[in-house]
C-alpha cells in the first residue's frame, strides 16, 4: 500500500474519452477545481469512446493547447496520459491524481476492458500515479442527468484520497442515475458481468451494401450481489479497485502442476 493523497497539495490531471468539450469532462474539471488550485486538463479532441488501452503508433501525434492549463491531443485517451506526463507536463512535477471521466454512461462489468475512460486510469496506474475513472449510469431514455455525479464525486474522491492506495491498482467509480437525495451511499463492489455488442442493426447503404451498428444494449443478467452492476442498479454509488494484473492465479496453480509437473518428469528420466 501506498499513502493516501493530500488534496489541499495535490496536482490533479483530468482527461476522458469523450472528447474535450464533453459535458462530463467540464463537470470533472469543476469538481477537481473544487478540490485543488492545481488542476490540468489533457483529453482526446475528438470522442474515443471504446478506444480501450490503445496507442496511437502510425501517425505523430499533436497537442493544441485551449487556455491555461487545457490541452486536446488528436490521439486515444492512453495517449493523453502518456503526453500530460512525458511532454505537457515534462518539466514540472507530475500528477499526484490521475481523474478519467466523467463517461456519459456507466462502465460496469467487461466494459472496463472496452472503456476509452478506464484506459485512461490504467494507464496512469502503469505510470505509477493514482487514478480513478468515472462514470454516470444512463436510464433507458438515454438521456443524462450528471446531477448524481456532481454531488458525489468530490465525496468519493475525498474518501478515497484519505484511504492507503493499493500499488498497481486504481479505482473505478459509477454512479447510479438517480438524483442526488435518492442516491443510498457508497459500496465497494467487486467488477460484475453484463456484455457490450449482443445487439446488432443491420442496414443497407444508398447502393444495397449491408452494414452494421453496434447497439448499446447490454445483457445485465449477471447481478450477483457485491458487484457494481448490482450496486448501481440498487441505487449505490459503486467504487472497484481495478488490478493491472490479469492473470488466472487459480488456473495458474493448476497449470504449473500440470506442465511444471511433466517437466521434472521428462528430466528424470535421464
Amino acid at each position: 500500500m501506498d499513502d493516501g493523497i493530500d488534496l489541499a497539495h495535490a496536482r490533479i490531471l483530468v482527461c476522458n474519452d469523450d472528447g474535450v468539450e464533453a459535458p462530463g469532462i467540464k463537470l470533472l474539471a469543476r469538481v477537481a477545481q473544487s478540490i485543488s488550485r492545481d488542476v490540468w486538463v489533457v483529453a482526446p479532441e475528438q470522442e474515443q469512446s471504446g478506444a480501450s488501452h490503445s496507442l496511437t503508433l502510425q501517425r505523430p501525434l499533436r497537442v493544441r493547447q485551449l487556455g491555461p492549463r487545457r490541452f486536446a491531443v488528436d490521439g486515444t485517451p492512453t495517449d493523453c496520459v502518456l503526453l500530460a506526463v512525458n511532454a505537457v507536463l515534462k518539466e514540472q512535477k507530475p500528477p499526484d491524481l490521475v481523474l478519467s471521466g466523467i463517461n456519459g454512461g456507466g462502465n460496469l462489468g467487461e466494459d472496463v476492458t472496452y472503456s476509452g475512460t478506464v484506459a485512461a486510469a490504467m494507464e496512469a496506474s502503469l505510470l505509477d500515479l493514482k487514478a480513478i475513472a468515472l462514470s454516470q449510469h444512463i436510464g433507458d431514455d438515454r438521456r443524462i442527468d450528471w446531477s448524481a455525479a456532481a454531488e458525489w464525486a468530490p465525496k468519493v474522491i475525498r474518501r478515497l484520497a484519505a484511504l492507503p492506495w493499493p500499488r498497481d491498482s486504481f479505482y473505478n467509480v459509477n454512479f447510479p442515475q438517480l438524483k442526488p437525495q435518492a442516491v443510498k451511499g457508497i459500496l465497494a463492489t467487486a467488477q460484475g458481468g453484463r456484455k457490450i455488442g449482443d445487439h446488432l442493426v443491420e442496414r443497407l447503404d444508398p447502393r444495397g451494401r449491408p452494414y452494421y451498428w453496434i447497439g448499446p444494449q447490454r445483457d445485465e443478467a449477471h447481478t450477483r450481489p457485491g458487484s457494481d452492476v448490482r450496486a448501481v442498479a440498487d441505487g449505490y454509488v459503486a467504487v472497484t479497485p481495478v488490478f493491472l494484473d490479469l492473470t488466472n492465479r487459480r488456473a495458474l496453480s493448476s497449470l504449473r502442476g500440470a506442465l511444471n509437473g511433466k517437466r521434472r518428469a521428462r528430466k528424470s528420466r535421464r
